[in-house]
């Protein structure tokens, strides 16, 4: 097919219809990611397995998920980039209704496996789509679409799950992606088309990269399990936790080495060569992961500290989707007006305010409404952030390059988040500990506050010895709780500080704004 005038290729649908059809599904998957959180207990005890067991049901998921993320421009270049993505659709939804049907635990997580190939593809080729099916000038505005599918499903997930698994069985939250994936199979097949520059070649495939593909499994299995089980098994001391950690070590390292030699690597690692992806790739990680920290973060609190339920703790969550409803669009159109390393700085400085705020005024007796203005408040500088990044990746590179950039930006995102939630949950634990141990030298009777307290809350209780273990046990519980809070304090801190750092690495990233130079000035061998 030739190219119209201005060497610009176009579409034949309208731009915005393919954007919405490709959004869905990829809402759809990543909407998958986190809707199953809460029905974990649910499915263990329905399925005959401990809650450690059905913990897999995630990390068998994120394993498959992670591999196929990255290799999807290979995956295009054999059977070409829509009939990639349709097939991803059909995997993904045929996936979910056997996770639905599953008879045991071990099938489920077979299936899950499976669904998680699907579900790989299903992002990157998305955003790819989006970035061939506009112009420069206006592929912010598409990327704030795809920023609405990357941010919000999260935040609606546990609470769409929590109410779906309350309401009436687990298998639902696997049913409902069949109606979704039937609907944008037979939209994709309508409305996306292949541009010129992506040729399918079936030939390709028998010059796969088996090495590669065997490296980039065993290092993202060595690091799924070991971030997901860390905690669980006390880290390092674990042996089960040191071995899948150097799984991750051996196997990224052979993988760098073995790609940047292969003559076809299944990921192409030459791109990092030039510094506005590179930079764009560690921001990306960094912005999944306080994404995610974030959306982790508040819940567990509602949840372990203020007796919240799943579902409520989820609907502390809907306000912040809300606003990031009117905040993306503008935040779109920003990035066609101002440069990126401008929109992206101010959203990381909006990130650290965000978050030292909330270290300062998260407490144990915060209402409802005030936890979802925190939530509003942490989610606001996402779109500013993520927008302008996922733009300033494909600046300088020419357009074949437009589904490596979207597997590996993507891939960035998801691992970002994955080290993110485990670190800061571990932290969390940690800090909380340390404050425990200091509180805990208050309680004794040489301390006459300590004293004159109990003896207070003692007769509160009827008195006697039965009064006094009474209230020994309620301070106990109250010190737990504020070493809990105090924990979560340090944490939104540490975040906040870390934002900062990142303000000044945004500004690495070039000055020009999206479409002041045409894309495919730069050749990647």
């Amino acid at each position: 097919m030739a190219e119209p005038e201005h060497g610009r290729w176009k579409p034949k649908s309208n731009p915005w219809a393919i954007a919405a059809s490709v959004a869905l599904a990829a809402f759809m998957e990543v909407l998958d990611t986190s809707i199953a959180n809460v029905a974990l207990p649910h499915i263990a005890g329905s399925l005959g397995a401990s809650t450690n067991q059905g913990t897999w049901v995630l990390t068998s998921y994120l394993v498959s998920n992670a591999v196929v993320l990255p290799i999807g421009a290979w995956a295009s270049s054999v059977i070409g980039r829509r009939n990639f993505f349709q097939l991803c659709i059909v995997i993904f939804t045929v996936a979910s209704f056997l996770c639905g049907i599953a008879p045991s635990l071990e099938a489920l997580l077979i299936f899950r496996v499976l669904q998680g190939v699907g579900g790989g593809g299903l992002q990157p080729m998305a955003q790819a789509i989006m970035a061939d099916s506009f112009d420069e000038k206006r592929r912010g505005l598409a990327f704030a679409l795809y920023g609405l599918v990357a941010v919000l499903a999260p935040s609606i997930g546990p609470t769409l799950g929590g109410w779906i698994t309350d309401s009436y069985s687990w298998r639902w939250i696997f049913y409902i992606n069949l109606p979704v994936g039937v609907l944008a199979l037979v939209l994709v097949q309508r409305l996306v088309q292949d541009p010129p520059w992506i040729k399918a070649d079936p030939k390709s495939a028998r010059r796969l990269d088996y090495v590669g593909l065997g490296l980039l499994t065993i290092a993202m299995a060595g690091l799924q399990i070991a971030l997901d089980k860390g905690e669980e098994n006390d880290w390092f001391a674990s042996t089960f936790i040191r071995v899948f950690a150097a799984m991750f070590v051996a196997g990224i390292t052979g993988l760098i080495v073995w790609e940047l030699k292969h003559k076809n690597p299944i990921i192409n690692l030459r791109l990092f060569k030039y510094r506005n992806f590179a930079i764009c790739c560690f921001l990306m990680m960094l912005v999944g992961g306080v994404l995610n920290a974030a959306t982790v973060l508040q819940p567990q609190f509602l949840q372990s500290l203020l007796g919240y339920n799943a579902t409520n703790a989820g609907e502390a969550l809907t306000m912040g989707g809300l606003a990031l409803v009117v905040v993306m669009p503008a935040a779109g159109v920003a990035t066609g007006r101002f440069s990126a390393r401008i929109l992206a700085a101010l959203g990381f400085a909006f990130f650290a305010g965000a978050f030292y705020y909330s270290s300062t005024h998260v407490n144990l007796g915060m209402s409802f409404g005030f936890a979802s203005w925190l939530r509003v408040l942490q989610v606001l500088p996402i779109p500013f952030a993520f927008i302008a990044i996922t733009n300033a990746a494909y600046i300088g590179l020419p357009r074949e390059a437009s589904n490596q950039v979207a597997g590996l930006i993507n891939f960035a995102r998801n691992i970002g988040g994955s080290i993110f939630i485990a670190v800061t949950g571990a932290l969390v634990t940690n800090r909380s500990m340390f404050h425990q141990a200091r509180l805990q030298e208050y309680m004794n009777y040489a301390n006459p506050q300590f004293v004159e307290y109990t003896r207070g809350l003692s007769r509160a209780l009827g008195g006697g010895p039965e009064g006094t273990y009474a209230a020994q046990a309620a301070i106990y519980q109250d010190l737990l709780r504020q070493a809990g809070m105090q924990g979560y304090q340090d944490v939104y801190r540490l975040l906040a500080w870390m934002a900062c750092g990142m303000v000044p690495l945004a500004f690495l990233l070039k000055k020009k704004r999206p479409g002041e130079a045409p894309a495919g000035d730069i050749a990647i061998h």
